[in-house]
């Protein structure tokens, strides 16, 4: 089974996508589980504040560093080689073939979710974490980023599409796809499905597919 530990400070975020659906289905099977953690739990401040003006001035607050260190231990204490993955706009691009290898490689996977202007740099530096972005895009916090990363390794693990052959990446697929009815009408127009997907010809279907893959 692949853990994810998602570290934020709306925990709540996550719970429609996460509980829904495919990965729904893979938590019941014990395929996936996602460890929700909230950062605040592990503020000493009386308040659980987590973050603070940074220093050198600037708009916005930064996310202390020491709750957490001291999230990311606890989650360390039962899984020691769980990989640390920081959620950031300036990170490595995160692409499907990272996705695959990661599915392979981690049993164990902490995501950690800024907000605001970020988090305190020692904590990348003192967890030896990545930096990953999901697009050359900034969003208001790294929860979108996690809930995305989680996804596309959780599809990769044997078992949680269903089909081995589900994955678009493990056949010949195309991003053009028809179902039923064969012609569509829609406000006095006819749309019909392309000739080829109903020849029988799985030759021409799967040449007609590679075409518009590349396209």
């Amino acid at each position: 089974m692949t853990t994810f530990h998602l570290l934020t400070i709306f925990p709540e975020i996550f719970d429609s996508y996460l509980n829904e659906s495919i990965l729904k289905r893979a938590q019941e099977k014990k395929l996936v589980r996602f460890n929700l953690i909230n950062i605040r739990d592990f503020s000493l401040d009386r308040h659980h504040r987590t973050d603070f003006k940074p220093y050198g001035g600037g708009p916005g607050l930064v996310m202390f560093a020491e709750p957490i260190l001291r999230a990311v231990d606890k989650v360390k204490k039962k899984a020691p080689t769980a990989k640390v993955f920081l959620m950031s706009p300036g990170g490595k691009q995160f692409t499907n073939n990272l996705a695959i290898n990661w599915a392979k490689k981690h049993k164990d996977i902490i995501l950690i979710c800024g907000r605001y202007e970020g988090i305190d740099t020692r904590v990348k530096k003192i967890l030896k974490a990545e930096e990953i972005s999901v697009g050359p895009f900034v969003l208001t916090g790294g929860e979108l980023p996690a809930m995305v990363i989680a996804d596309s390794i959780s599809r990769q693990i044997k078992g949680v599409l269903g089909n081995e052959l589900s994955p678009e990446e493990k056949r010949v697929s195309s991003h053009e796809v028809y179902t039923r009815p064969e012609v569509l009408e829609w406000k006095g127009k006819k749309y019909r499905v392309p000739k080829v997907l109903l020849s029988g010809n799985h030759k021409n279907i799967e040449v007609w597919k590679l075409k518009r893959k590349n396209t």
